[in-house]
């Protein structure tokens, strides 16, 4: 009677094999997954980074809220909170005449600037014409020059043209910013746009500038968000230009007026701190229209071109 002998089982674990039969194949983290301690250390540099953007606005917000002199002592709880500084500026002084003139400013600005950015960009994306690559170098170049090297040029400029101290001269000081680089972002979310859809218009019998107006600028909304938004901050918060171009008390706006808060030896840090809560609060209002295609138009205008 024969017997079978079994092969004996090495001892040793082959390669690719675990060293026990109750041992766990260790699991192996994706590419996507991170460690806790890697989710820990994120959250606490966003928690950081979400508290340093905020402090200055709710410290801001803290002073104006701490009587005229609040900048002194601002963590001091003595007095408490109150509302007289924005009482004081919104019934003493000429601050909601510069809120006005700011605000007809900037809205000239924006549409005046929407407008002419929004052709500039489409006659650059769509047509061909002698001096057209020349016209790109052009808006670019002008980006180079910092303010304090234009004022003098827009000065003479403005004051040959009897619009010196205007609205319409501010404007058109403030367009000249903002349209080269927003022509450059429309040139370039155009691109994006199928040149088929010109050629049905033009085979509906449109005109070319009514491909543009009834085609083209529905499907470019999300670049006309960031053209406008643009447009309104360079006029709303600028200071240079309208210091230099303005005179007259009445057409002051608000960054020239707020410095009337500050004068050789003391500022009222009260009052300028409240105007600039109040200030925020339209350029909140318009990045709350803007922002659901804020976004799709920075990386659409940014991508082609």
């Amino acid at each position: 009677m024969s017997t079978v002998t079994e092969p004996r089982r090495s001892s040793v674990p082959t390669a690719g094999g675990t060293a026990g039969a109750g041992t766990r194949p260790r699991r192996v983290r994706g590419r996507d997954e991170r460690s806790p301690l890697a989710s820990v250390g994120l959250h606490a540099a966003l928690i950081a980074a979400s508290a340093v953007a905020v402090f200055p606005i709710v410290y801001m917000i803290f002073i104006s809220l701490r009587g005229r002199d609040g900048w002194t002592k601002p963590t001091s709880a003595e007095g408490g909170l109150e509302i007289t500084n924005y009482a004081y500026v919104l019934t003493e002084t000429e601050f909601p005449r510069w809120f006005a003139n700011s605000v007809l400013v900037a809205a000239g600005t924006t549409l005046v600037g929407v407008f002419v950015a929004a052709s500039t960009g489409y006659a650059i994306s769509r047509m061909r014409f002698p001096g057209h690559k020349s016209l790109m170098w052009v808006l670019l170049i002008t980006q180079m020059f910092p303010v304090a090297v234009l004022i003098v040029a827009l000065y003479n400029i403005l004051g040959g043209l009897g619009l010196l101290d205007s609205y319409v001269g501010l404007i058109l000081t403030y367009c000249s910013v903002s349209v080269p680089f927003c022509a450059w972002m429309m040139k370039g979310y155009f691109d994006t746009i199928p040149h088929e859809i010109d050629e049905a218009g033009r085979v509906d019998g449109l005109t070319p500038f009514g491909t543009f107006y009834r085609l083209i600028l529905p499907l470019a909304k999300p670049g006309l968000a960031v053209t406008a938004f643009y447009s309104f901050l360079t006029a709303w918060g600028e200071v240079a230009f309208a210091r230099a171009f303005l005179s007259s008390d009445s057409m002051l706006t608000l960054s020239v007026g707020l410095q009337s808060f500050i004068g050789q030896h003391k500022a009222e840090w009260g009052y300028l701190t409240a105007c600039a809560v109040i200030i925020t609060v339209p350029a909140g209002l318009v990045f709350l229209l803007v922002q659901r295609n804020l976004v799709a138009g920075l990386t659409a205008g940014g991508t082609k071109g």
